[in-house]
């Protein structure tokens, strides 16, 4: 018996393309769909089809995009690493995987309009499914328009564009360049944000920077983020996974190379596990092998992550370059900072003025509080006027700026100040030694301020906060017509010079001309004497240095009681104490004059 055969039956040609456009659509990590369609213009430093092997760290943070877990993805960059090209791969997936409204927001809005020019719209024409989709008859310079979806870019410094339609997709470039909250708009970042509420449960919001202060943007995002990765890669020589930080990039000594270039072009990597030498040529290999490790994790599954490195990682910058960069750079604090942001990808604080509350307590001596330390001369106050109360602080001085906080607190009332600051003070020797000049902050409540002076001019004038003097202080008057203030000594005080002082001189170990307080201190008084930081930012055009808050709202009460105290100080000559413990040089008797034959010997000892 013949077998069965079944006719085999041929799908009309309509039936499938029916059939494939019910496909669902096929749906590619953001790697490999920029892989597959991306297409970088000869102005990239690599031009022609985008490669992951090239950049390999990028993935894993592209990918992230792709990720229904992770909402928020945060980029902490140096330059030339590629943080823009992943920024453009993951937006141009999403147009032509998953369209949804999207917003990308630069410093500034003419910065927006020229990365539309120079960057985003060579890319759609580039790349194949952009350009499908493009409708470039229907679309504005700040706002494209694509088959089912619309890409809106804005400036920083534009808050009404940041605060309208709802979007899905959210990009933040470069977000420690944006400009600061006004005071009557929220912050950029917050704004951009606001925008994304519609999609609590699908939005994807991508942050990078090049960070400036710890107080910065991306800074404070990375440190908010459920988890934080770094990059390691395996040494050549040893195996094991180590991270690029750039204390193990190592060039010769100034004394066996002299001229900098030349020591910088022998820079090398030092593996930190084994010590061997790490060259250009093996950073390659590195970089293929790397992975992305989670540093810290707060979170099971982590809805926001962090991603850091530096330029070390960089395939197209050599060490060499790092290191002559840095040799060029590290005696000039304006160069200085940009290296540590632009390079190390770093947060810049000037570490020769940071201070923190375990310092204050380093700064403890076994002098009880109310006791004078054997070496006073002198002792001066600082009074800081708050609405509901004032704070205060005692400081003993003695030779070459030696001093120690005796006492501080917090008063009720200017009676209850006057009472505490003619408290007498009981010095080892047995004498006793009264507050010889305080300073009290006139800044609110002036009026009460003044008159209080007034009556008590016999050790307390009022003062106020300034800047940019030559000096540290300067003696003013009130000018105030019909107040019996007027004409009354006013003191203006330089705080960022004093501030400069202070956290110079606790950084001293105790004793001659440290800054000190004494035993058992409260650690409140530790945390708002050290609740500021001095940092360098660009004002008008110009870098300036200044003393700032180490975080929103915190109290720096007793720090300006301590600058006035100081200043106070420096009024009652305090500089010059140590002159008084130098004895007068006795005058020498007179030698007696030579008689003619002792002339007459000096001047012929030669012929004996």
């Amino acid at each position: 018996m013949r077998p069965y055969r079944v006719k085999p039956y041929t799908v009309p040609s309509w039936i499938h393309r029916a059939l494939l456009s019910l496909r669902p659509a096929e749906r590619l990590p953001v790697s490999k769909w920029a892989e597959k369609w991306r297409v970088l213009p000869d102005t990239n430093a690599i031009p022609g089809p985008f490669r992951n092997s090239v950049t390999p760290y990028l993935a894993e943070i592209m990918d992230a995009f792709s990720n229904e877990d992770v909402e928020r993805i945060v980029f902490v960059k140096p330059t030339q690493v590629g943080g823009t090209t992943a920024l453009e791969n993951m937006l141009a997936s999403a147009i032509d995987q998953d369209p949804a409204p999207t917003m990308i927001v630069y410093p500034s809005k003419e910065l927006a309009g020229r990365t539309v020019e120079a960057k985003l719209e060579p890319m759609i024409r580039q790349c194949k499914p952009l350009a499908a989709k493009y409708r470039e008859a229907e679309s504005q310079k700040l706002k494209l328009k694509f088959e089912t979806m619309f890409v809106f870019l804005s400036g920083a410094n534009s808050p009404a564009s940041l605060s309208s339609t709802p979007i899905r997709y959210l990009f933040l470039d470069e977000v420690d360049k944006f400009p600061g909250a006004s005071k009557k708009e929220a912050d950029p970042v917050s704004l951009a944000i606001e925008r994304t509420k519609t999609y609590t449960t699908n939005r994807k919001i991508f942050m990078a920077s090049t960070p400036t202060l710890k107080s910065g943007h991306i800074w404070k995002a990375k440190e908010e983020a459920e988890a934080e990765k770094h990059y390691f890669v395996p040494c050549p020589h040893c195996g094991e996974y180590i991270e690029f930080v750039f204390a193990q990039l190592k060039w010769p000594s100034k004394d066996d190379v002299p001229d900098s270039a030349e020591r910088a072009e022998m820079a090398a990597y030092s593996c930190q596990a084994c010590g061997a030498v790490i060259t250009d040529q093996d950073k390659g290999k590195m970089l293929a092998a790397g992975r992305w490790q989670t540093v810290r994790q707060t979170a099971a599954r982590p809805s926001s992550v962090a991603y850091w490195l530096n330029t070390l990682y960089s395939p197209f910058t050599r060490f060499s370059e790092i290191a002559k960069e840095f040799l060029r750079c590290k005696d000039d604090p304006e160069l200085l900072q940009n290296f540590v942001n632009s390079w190390l990808a770093e947060p810049w604080e000037d570490t020769k003025l940071r201070t923190n509350a375990e310092l204050v307590l380093e700064r403890q001596t076994e002098v009880e509080a109310y006791d004078l330390p054997k070496w006073t001369k002198l002792i001066t106050a600082g009074i800081d006027v708050q609405e509901n109360c004032l704070y205060w602080t005692i400081r003993a001085w003695g030779d070459y700026m030696t001093s120690q906080n005796i006492a501080h607190g917090q008063a009720l009332s200017m009676n209850e100040v006057a009472q505490i600051m003619n408290t007498e003070f009981i010095h080892p020797d047995g004498q006793r030694l009264v507050v010889s000049l305080a300073l009290m902050d006139s800044g609110d409540q002036t009026d009460e301020v003044y008159d209080f002076c007034l009556l008590n001019s016999d050790w307390v004038l009022p003062s106020k906060g300034t800047s940019t003097m030559l000096s540290n202080y300067r003696l003013s008057t009130i000018n105030k017509a019909g107040s019996n203030a007027n004409g009354m000594t006013l003191v203006l005080v330089d705080g960022g010079k004093y501030k400069d002082m202070i956290a110079a001189r606790m950084r001293k170990p105790n004793g001659r001309g440290s800054w000190m307080v004494y035993k058992d201190c409260d650690l409140d008084y530790a945390e708002q004497v050290t609740a500021e930081h001095k940092v360098t930012e660009r004002v008008n055009g110009k870098v300036v240095q200044k003393w700032v808050p180490k975080t929103t709202h915190a109290d720096n009460h007793y720090l300006d009681c301590e600058v006035y105290a100081a200043a106070a100080a420096d009024m009652q000559g305090v500089r010059s104490l140590y002159l008084q413990s130098q004895e007068p040089e006795k005058p020498k008797k007179p030698e007696p004059a030579p008689t003619p034959e002792e002339n007459w010997i000096r001047q012929n000892e030669s012929w004996v």
